[in-house]
């Protein structure tokens, strides 16, 4: 318990004695994260914003097939991938490692993926 609440204290000096929002954290390079599950959170739904947009993009152009499913993967890991390892500098270990921040909320995001890019080629390029 006092490991937890010297890490808030350290957060809390390292802002400059103000909280910062999560999002804020988010879009702020090198950011101090108090809590695991606040910077999983900001994975999450980072990988869930990149979905839509990739599968609104997909469904515009009429991509097809495994090759939209793999380009999808590489391209969700991928910046998923840049943006805790060099954007946002964390350790991985702290997180499970490189595997387990690699894989947080990727199902999910597949899942949304795919119906937002069936909702648009559908609506778009149906006969």
């Amino acid at each position: 318990m006092t490991s937890s609440w010297k890490r808030k204290e350290e957060v809390h000096a390292v802002n400059g004695g103000l909280k910062q929002s999560t999002w804020s954290k988010a879009i702020s390079c090198k950011a101090v994260w108090g809590e695991k599950d606040e910077f999983l959170d900001v994975v999450y739904w980072f990988r869930q914003i990149i979905a839509i947009i990739l599968g609104v993009i997909w469904g515009v152009a009429p991509l097809k097939g495994f090759l939209g499913i793999a380009i999808f993967c590489v391209i969700n890991a991928g910046v998923l991938y840049l943006y805790f390892s060099s954007f946002q500098q964390v350790d991985e270990e702290e997180y499970g490692g490189t595997w387990e921040l690699t894989k947080e909320g990727f199902m999910t995001s597949f899942a949304l993926f795919l119906v937002v890019w069936i909702i648009f080629y559908t609506a778009l390029h149906y006969d």
